[in-house]
């Protein structure tokens, strides 16, 4: 599959353009400069051809983090098959821009000069400015009025072979196409729809009881729900915490590859990054999300990024909440925390820069996450430094095991000898006098477990009594690292 990147500096239309050629809305753009910053890669068909393209960041020069961005980028462009090099119709050819589309040319890339924002006829007379590169390969397009791009979609096809034509049955209903700026979000609004529910130590879904009654296994008369092996073996796993705890450093490290860029400016990764690798037969799908602050402290396109963490947050199996082992925890990293908590995800959490914490306080850092997020007991930790690889090789170990755990199914026979013994140790409380009877338990679904409790009255199954039984099923079998969830019903609910 042929590699197609689109570079250029900053403000010229890449992002708009990618979301245009994958043909949904992936990349965030907006018109601050700098808003891409890590190369974003996605599968694409352009017209009947499979491709690869790379949205890369700004060719920009100045501060550490924008020397970063250029450099990850030029290196994206010089493993490229096809390079798209991007320049603003309504500006004037730059000689530093002409000088590196030299370099790219001399390399013996097929190279197009695309220039963007021509948005009427007037502005063709535009491109004769551009003939100065030295290229018949002239595109002028506007990607925001989408004109003139078939010709730069017939320019690509061309060059990629037909070896890479799309089967009939690999082909795709096309989605609305759009490059529409995503509406900003503050804390406040990404934190809302998460209520902390003091009694039980953990976070819920305010409509969460309802979701699972319309969505449940009981619709389909208690039919188990059918075991995926495909989807056991894809592990989506996402990186999460406070900005600068070293979520970027360490999906590098578990890559073994400078696949994000790291700086010392907080808030650097701003678009979601993934990236899959496999290990010991799995597929591991690692997702470096941007990093959250205080309310009031999100600046500028990191609004953008708060979105784009909720729905990777929701189409992730776990997710590793990085914390800073060399400083103080902060209520922010209770309540990232907590979003984990909610979304039902297996976790693991990774106490980076282990290589400069006080290590002689080990025993007590450990009290404090465990005090902090009891929430998360379940949750094992691992100390570690991403800068250095101390102990990252043992992550990934990790993750296969919870994810054994998370997918693990229990047999009926097994969770009800749990529970006759758990019932017979501490008997359910009675409700207004009347007597409270559990019939049977049996497993319905995977990824975390989930268990029906099939009682008389369902309603007299207090917290505490859940607690009580989670408990119990962690002592009898390794839940360790995932969440274990009940739904009581009678026998006569669907």
């Amino acid at each position: 599959m042929k590699k197609i990147a689109i570079i250029g500096r900053p403000n010229v239309g890449k992002s708009s353009l990618f979301n245009r050629l994958v043909k949904k809305r992936d990349a965030i753009t907006s018109e601050q400069a700098g808003t891409t910053r890590d190369v974003k890669r996605r599968n694409a068909i352009i017209i009947n051809k499979h491709v690869e393209l790379l949205d890369t960041g700004g060719l920009d020069k100045g501060c550490e983090l924008f020397d970063k961005i250029k450099e990850m980028s030029l290196k994206a462009a010089y493993k490229a098959d096809i390079i798209l090099f991007m320049v603003d119709g309504k500006g004037l050819p730059e000689d530093e821009d002409k000088k590196l589309f030299y370099e790219l040319q001399n390399m013996g890339k097929d190279i197009a000069l695309v220039v963007n924002k021509i948005d009427n006829d007037k502005m063709k007379e535009k491109l004769w400015e551009y003939y100065e590169f030295g290229t018949d390969a002239i595109l002028g397009i506007s990607v925001s009025h989408n004109r003139n791009t078939v010709e730069l979609l017939e320019w690509i096809a061309s060059k990629v072979p037909d070896s890479d034509i799309v089967k009939e049955e690999e082909e795709e209903p096309e989605e609305e196409d759009t490059t529409v700026i995503e509406p900003e979000l503050d804390d406040d609004e990404f934190f809302s729809k998460y209520e902390h529910n003091e009694e039980c130590d953990g976070y819920f879904y305010p409509d969460d009881e309802e979701e699972v009654e319309e969505n449940s296994i009981f619709a389909q008369n208690d039919m188990i729900k059918q075991f995926d092996e495909n989807d056991v073996n894809h592990i989506k796993i996402a990186i999460i915490g406070r900005t600068n705890v070293g979520k970027s450093s360490l999906l590098n490290a578990l890559l073994g590859e400078e696949r994000s860029v790291v700086s010392t400016v907080a808030g650097t990764t701003i678009d979601p990054i993934d990236e899959t690798i496999e290990y010991k037969g799995k597929q591991l799908t690692f997702v470096d999300t941007a990093g959250l602050r205080r309310r009031g402290k999100i600046l500028g396109i990191e609004k953008y990024a708060l979105m784009r963490t909720t729905e990777m947050l929701e189409n992730s199996n776990m997710a590793l909440i990085v914390l800073d082992a060399s400083e103080p925890f902060m209520e922010l990293d209770e309540k990232i925390a907590g979003l984990v908590d909610s979304n039902r995800l297996a976790c693991i959490i990774v106490l980076n820069k282990w290589d400069i914490s006080k290590r002689d306080e080990h025993d007590k850092i450990i009290l404090d996450i465990r005090d902090r997020f009891k929430f998360l007991a379940y949750a094992p930790i691992i100390t570690l430094s991403a800068k250095s690889h101390q102990r990252v090789d043992k992550l990934n170990d990790m993750i296969l095991e919870i994810n054994e755990n998370y997918s693990q199914r229990i047999s009926t026979s097994q969770l009800n000898a749990v529970m006759e013994k758990a019932l017979r140790r501490h008997q359910l409380p009675s409700m207004h006098g009347q007597v409270i009877r559990i019939y049977y338990a049996t497993q319905y679904e995977t990824r975390p477990p989930k268990i029906a409790i099939v009682m008389n009255k369902p309603k007299g199954l207090h917290f505490t009594y859940r607690r009580y039984l989670t408990n119990k099923l962690r002592e009898a079998f390794n839940f360790t690292g995932t969440p274990v969830l009940f739904k009581a019903k009678t026998r006569g609910d669907k």
